[in-house]
């Protein structure tokens, strides 16, 4: 059976730091020795959300993918569900390299990564530590966490979140399970203290997890905030010297804040580098809207295309 002159999707499961995630692996039908990117999303995240729509642009170029779940998250395995530790989901994005250059029809040397949101950034990182990727592609990354959370709370708000991570840590401390909270609110954002303070991203991923991804669950432990708190990107920008990188962002984003995705793609040394503001979207209609969807992708995929030529 074949979709659109490519293999139908082929589950897959490969082991991390002992634990088993499941993923998607899609390549050309009858083609050897294609490029794969490793797909890898954000907040929340089940292999289901977005990506997909993603990886068809990059099907459209001769490219196998591999879209996977996190630890703790959808189908894989895990400890504690819905807790986000960022350095594990990196370590999990680098083990799905290991599981990538298993694979045969896979030209190993053009094994790269394409991440949204959170996962933007943790592609920045990967990128700096893991010199087996053949290019790093960011999506409306995550800069600083710290600074973010500040900007989209509001001063008085974040100091609660402050307090609330706080009070969670005394907790852990006395042998208590991280407590949880919303990814955001349903409405008035006021009224609930959440991870991200805007309620349409609650309408969209509902949206989403009523048509594509059941799995989506919209909370998080405290702990998951309290890593995003700790969590920078720019040191490890200025370590990216030689994998060719493209930073798409969408024109004046107000969630992951325009200007720091501006300032972490100048930190980037690497003249091999390329940068798109796309306009007339915005952070979560890059997850909600086809047109929107088919800009950054298009976009990614283009820029991918040239690249590949000179790998």
């Amino acid at each position: 059976m074949t979709n659109g002159g490519f293999s139908v999707e082929q589950k897959v499961e490969f082991k991390s730091c002992g634990y088993t995630l499941k993923g998607v692996l899609t390549r050309p039908e009858g083609k050897t020795n294609v490029p794969l990117v490793v797909m890898a999303g954000g907040w929340c995240y089940t292999k289901e959300i977005v990506l997909p729509n993603y990886a068809k642009k990059f099907h459209d170029i001769g490219c196998a993918t591999l879209a996977f779940d996190y630890r703790n998250f959808g189908e894989s395995e895990g400890d504690v569900r819905q807790d986000l530790n960022p350095w594990e989901q990196i370590e999990d994005i680098r083990n799905a390299v290991s599981y990538a250059e298993t694979l045969e029809g896979i030209d190993h040397k053009r094994i790269g990564l394409m991440g949204i949101s959170y996962a933007g950034g943790h592609a920045i990182i990967t990128g700096a530590i893991e010199p087996r990727l053949a290019f790093v592609i960011s999506a409306v990354p995550v800069i600083d966490g710290y600074l973010t959370l500040r900007r989209c709370h509001g001063e008085m708000r974040f100091e609660e979140l402050l307090h609330l991570v706080a009070a969670d840590r005394k907790n852990r401390y006395e042998g208590k399970p991280s407590g949880i909270i919303a990814q955001s609110p349903k409405e008035d954002p006021s009224k609930e203290l959440t991870a991200w303070p805007f309620p349409h991203i609650y309408s969209g991923f509902m949206g989403i997890k009523e048509k594509s991804a059941p799995l989506h669950e919209h909370w998080t432990t405290i702990e998951s905030v309290e890593w995003l708190l700790r969590y920078q990107v720019k040191p490890y920008a200025e370590r990216i010297y030689e994998t060719p990188v493209l930073v798409a962002i969408a024109k004046g984003d107000n969630i992951t804040s325009a200007d720091l995705e501006i300032e972490m793609f100048n930190a980037i040394p690497n003249p091999n580098k390329s940068f798109v503001s796309v306009g007339g979207v915005d952070h979560m209609s890059l997850y909600t809207k086809a047109d929107h969807l088919e800009k950054i992708g298009q976009a990614s995929a283009d820029w991918l295309k040239e690249t590949l030529k000179k790998l």
